[in-house]
């Protein structure tokens, strides 16, 4: 569902109004700042080229408005988690190399062969491929996926050779083309941990037994974000760059602007209520905060309706250069600030006032990584949870727009420095 920012209403044979002032809630993204994060990326993967991946709406970001960013930026192909992603990236008029690797039975195999979209192979997909190739009258174009490790997606390495081997017959009937071999790492994340090693290992393991078969590759891909920085050995052909693109650190260690990146996001919405209430006054559901003394209530209309984790209390919200923690219970549609003891006046020049729930963070602002440690978990889920109800807009949608030579804290950082910098952790 999505909801539309401001809505012309009308009243039975009254004219419609139309308001157009500024938007109650809305997430603001910033292209620029993804094509500014596409270009890091493409500077540390050189020679090997960069995917965007732009999977569940491009973690919040939006899916068609962020792949055009990064393909202006120099990615090349573009990464989804499900054809039917991919199938609404080309009725966009996207026309880049796109690759899709999460299927299910039902999965639209057919549509995916039809509109040249890439499919990654596991093991029992194989099949289902070739028999939408047949159907399509066109040969597929697959990605072979081996299990280095993580567990979940990818062909065993003992089975590895027979899937191969298939794939190299069905190809020699002319029903597809072993366009890529890839694998996925499961501790990038943590640098230090010998298992990337093993990973990695096994990786070329399997592409020796795939050249060996005469497999012929365009692309071998393993390194996402945090082996994109820290591990240069895992970049191949290709590079597949998630949440880095967002401008968002995958490392404890670092900071976005530690690695030169930028974050795209911006959750801002409007105070829409300031009250002030004797101590001792009970705040949101529970009544699980009091006040402390008498002071002034603030009413942020964002909610986990709007995907802010019900479990976030203690998140920061910022309010004219001041942040202040959540307090109480977060509802479905609103959580509470204290503001502290105000007078009648100030407390009325705070109602409307701008709130920031996360940003680029550039002036000590609240930034996605606070809200992540505030609900126990990690940026990643923090901007994909932002829902549809939050309308997102975007600035600097045209390639070089005012932004684009601006200079930032994280602008700042060359590619080779954010990669020693990642190197180091």
């Amino acid at each position: 569902m999505t909801y539309e920012a401001a809505a012309d209403i009308g009243i039975g044979s009254k004219p419609s109004i139309a308001k157009t002032a500024v938007l109650e809630r809305s997430a603001v993204i910033d292209l620029e700042a993804v094509r500014h994060n596409v270009r890091q990326f493409a500077g540390i993967a050189s020679p090997a080229n960069v995917m965007a991946v732009v999977k569940a709406d491009a973690y919040g970001h939006g899916a068609v408005q962020v792949a055009r960013a990064a393909l202006e930026a120099g990615a090349t192909w573009l990464g989804v988690a499900h054809i039917s992603e991919a199938l609404a990236l080309r009725a966009a008029g996207l026309d880049a190399p796109m690759l899709a690797w999460l299927h299910t039975r039902e999965s639209n195999f057919q549509a995916a062969v039809a509109a040249g979209i890439d499919v990654g192979v596991s093991g029992w997909e194989l099949d289902a491929v070739v028999a939408a190739a047949r159907e399509q009258e066109r040969p597929a174009r697959v990605h072979l996926k081996i299990d280095t490790g993580l567990g979940r997606n990818g062909c065993p390495i003992a089975d590895w050779d027979q899937l191969v081997g298939q794939a190299m017959e069905y190809q020699d009937e002319g029903l597809l083309r072993v366009v890529g071999i890839f694998s996925h790492l499961a501790v990038a994340d943590e640098p230090q941990r010998p298992e990337t090693d093993q990973q990695l290992a096994v990786f070329r393991e399997a592409i020796a037994i795939a050249e060996d078969a005469g497999v012929d590759t365009e692309v071998r891909h393993i390194a996402n974000t945090p082996a994109t920085l820290s591990r240069p050995d895992s970049h191949f052909d290709l590079v597949r760059v998630g949440l880095g693109i967002y401008g968002l650190s995958p490392f404890q260690g670092a900071t976005s602007a530690e690695l030169g990146l930028r974050p795209a996001m911006t959750v801002r919405t409007l105070v829409s209520n300031c009250k002030t209430v004797p101590e001792g006054q009970g705040v949101s559901y529970g009544l699980n905060y009091h006040t402390a003394g008498r002071t002034t209530l603030g009413l942020i209309p964002l909610g986990y309706a709007d995907g802010v984790p019900r479990v976030a209390t203690g998140g920061p919200i910022r309010v004219n250069g001041i942040t202040y923690p959540v307090v109480g219970r977060i509802a479905m549609d609103q959580m509470v600030i204290d503001f502290g003891p105000l007078t009648p006046e100030q407390a009325a020049d705070l109602k409307g006032a701008e709130a920031v729930m996360f940003g680029e963070g550039t002036d000590d602002g609240p930034t996605a990584d606070d809200w992540g440690r505030a609900a126990g978990t990690i940026n990643y889920e923090i901007v994909t949870r932002i829902s549809p109800r939050v309308p997102r807009t975007y600035v600097n949608e045209s390639a070089g727009g005012p932004a684009a030579g601006a200079e930032s804290a994280a602008g700042s950082v060359r590619p080779s420095e954010a990669a020693a910098k990642a190197a180091s952790l």
